[in-house]
């Protein structure tokens, strides 16, 4: 059996890559190979529809394994990675109450989410009134100017509790440049308040407690390799500082734990959190530790916030899925499910509950927890992982040029470069370049959401008269505008009218193109929730324009095939006599001359919904 198994094989004759590309170019019938195939990503390098084993030659991250520096195939040797929710503390007696319950529930990591103010001695006893430390991992996140007290209330109760300090995991969200970035306000002597928390932390010693809040960046909408570059000069930030304050490297990187966000974009991420332990090795490892243990990455992992929506929320199932297994896969050490609802509402017990298993399926059904980093050797994301790892590197030095990360936030520099990024990318979703389902691709006609929306933006933890200590000078802050809010705002819009824009399916002519077309127009103006009505065919467009006015359009659509508009479109053009909108779906050979008789109105793949929606809820008087 085993002799005929290697003559069936060599009896295929290797095929070079050359080949594969001429057969592909012979199959494309002259479109241009690299137009047609080649992904240009938006993290500034090209991606190949294949990839061979002799494109892994010579690279570093195929010879790595598990545990072993520099950790691209993970800090550790199996894949368990702990299951986090985190609870807003607004009565310590119900967060108690309600972590007790979820850790029964599937969750081995606890957030807690406190206001300054309420960091005291009672509330943290009660907060954690039969929680094990030594068995569950603790997170908390409170104003800035609290956490060194909070970490010395924290050592104080567990010695109460006779339990092993060193056996206590978990961390302290102290990030000295939330103030730039989030709140637009310098933060300049941020070294003295780190120390603080750093001397604190003493009584802790497996406490990570100086926080690279990365997610915020990718809330932001920043590219994946903007994400992992600015982190990686974050974490050397708080390193170099602080070693310059008098703390050995070793004491400032293991406690650094970093704060991932997680997109979509599944292969990417994969290569992103392997290229973040791997270069973040190295930049430890430069500063030359006493334990080669300080170059291990602490990363957590967040779904994203950016590509999350309002309408059909329940799609965010299926993107925080997506997003959960390419973090599951990379290995990270923990991971937080955003609840579908979060956008719009306090998630609630259902959807919660939903979050936690979309992480235990994974765990327990689909046994992602069994195998390390399965994706090493994938040609693929082997190529990714260092592709992100390049151009994140160029940006990591680009930033220590210009003075580091602290001095590029303090002048607003960082946050301006994330939000350009946004920007581009809502450029994007606005011609369905980044197709963003149920808000503008493949609406759902007959939502509305206005009255499920009740949840209201956060505000600073320091309250009342407390909050004047965050104020300073003014900077550019992160634009956290989601990819779909300009879509639902126009959405909202329309809910809010009078009443909503009726627009008229005028089908006729060739069976085909006028079903893919209505199909096409019906789901295009849905998107900006107008009503659509649409018809099966007419054998005059006299009728169908009739039919229309007789409906009450607002908008009529005709469609047919590219042939027949030069004929059917002034004929129907005429006929309604601007009784409605006319527009006509495609783009016919024949546009400019239908132009040069008064038709203006086209809709095909190449618009931009976005604007073109907009443009007709101005003409309607839709506000």
């Amino acid at each position: 059996m085993a002799e005929q198994k290697e003559k069936l094989f060599s009896e295929f004759e290797p095929v070079s890559t050359e080949a594969w590309v001429a057969k592909i170019t012979a199959d494309l019938k002259g479109a241009p190979f690299e137009k047609k195939l080649v992904w240009k990503t938006g993290e500034g390098f090209n991606a190949n529809p294949f990839y061979r084993l002799e494109d892994l030659e010579g690279l570093k991250t195929t010879t790595s394994l598990p545990g072993e520096f520099p950790y691209v195939r993970g800090v550790k040797k199996d894949n368990e990675w702990l299951v986090r929710q985190d609870i807003e503390v607004s009565c310590c007696k119900a967060a108690n109450e309600k972590a007790l319950d979820i850790l029964n529930k599937g969750v081995s990591s606890l957030g807690f989410v406190i206001k300054g103010d309420d960091v005291n001695a009672e509330n943290i006893a009660t907060l954690l009134n039969g929680i094990c430390p030594e068995c569950v991992e603790l997170n908390f996140s409170t104003c800035l100017c609290k956490a060194a007290k909070l970490i010395a209330i924290l050592g104080e109760y567990f010695a109460s509790k006779g339990v092993d300090a060193a056996k206590c995991k978990g961390s302290i969200n102290y990030d000295p440049f939330k103030k730039p970035l989030i709140k637009g306000h310098k933060n300049e002597n941020w070294v003295e308040n780190a120390k603080a928390v750093l001397d604190a932390a003493k009584a802790l010693p497996a406490y990570k407690v100086l926080a690279v809040n990365a997610y915020q960046l990718n809330n932001a909408g920043a590219y994946i390799y903007q994400e992992l570059g600015f982190a990686l000069a974050w974490g050397n930030e708080l390193i170099a500082k602080l070693t310059e304050a008098g703390y050995t490297v070793d004491e400032v990187a293991k406690r650094i734990k970093f704060n991932f966000g997680i997109s979509s974009n599944y292969f990417m991420e994969i290569a992103k959190f392997r290229a973040a332990r791997w270069l973040w090795a190295e930049i430890v490892a430069a500063y030359k530790p006493a334990c080669q243990c300080a170059c291990k990455m602490a990363a957590h992992a967040q779904t994203s916030r950016w590509n999350m929506t309002v309408y059909d929320a329940h799609v965010n199932l299926l993107r925080s899925q997506t997003e959960t297994m390419s973090a599951a896969i990379a290995g990270v050490d923990s991971i937080t499910v955003l609840p579908f609802d979060e956008t719009f509402e306090t998630p609630d017990e259902f959807s919660e509950r939903i979050a936690r298993n979309q992480q235990l399926l994974l765990k327990e059904e689909s046994h992602f927890d069994k195998v390390v980093d399965p994706s090493a050797g994938s040609y693929t994301v082997e190529m990714f992982t260092n592709s992100i790892a390049d151009v994140a590197w160029k940006l990591f030095l680009e930033t220590e040029e210009k003075g580091g990360f602290g001095a590029m936030a303090n002048a607003g520099e960082i946050q301006a470069a994330v939000n350009a990024s946004n920007v581009a990318r809502h450029k994007g979703v606005a011609p369905r370049r980044e197709s963003l389902l149920g808000t503008n691709q493949f609406p759902n006609f007959t939502e509305v959401a206005a009255a499920k929306i009740k949840k209201e933006e956060g505000s600073c933890c320091c309250d009342g008269a407390a909050q004047n200590h965050c104020e300073n000078e003014g900077v550019a802050k992160l634009d956290f505008a989601r990819g779909a809010s300009e879509f639902e705002k126009l959405r909202l819009a329309t809910e809010k009218a009078e009443k909503a824009p009726k627009v008229f399916m005028l089908t006729i002519g060739n069976l085909a193109m006028r079903l893919a077309r209505s199909q096409f127009s019906c789901n295009f103006f849905a998107c900006a929730g107008y009503k659509t009505i649409d018809n099966l065919g007419f054998d005059t467009v006299e009728a169908g324009v009739e039919a229309a006015v007789e409906a009450g359009a607002d908008i009529v659509v005709l469609c047919s095939s590219d042939d027949e508009y030069a004929e059917y479109a002034p004929a129907a053009f005429k006929a309604l006599n601007g009784r409605a909108l006319f527009v006509v779906a495609g783009a016919p050979a024949c546009m400019e001359d239908l132009k040069a008789q008064g038709i203006d109105q086209f809709i095909n793949v190449k618009s931009n919904v976005l604007e073109t929606l907009q443009a007709f809820s101005t003409k309607l008087g839709i506000k």
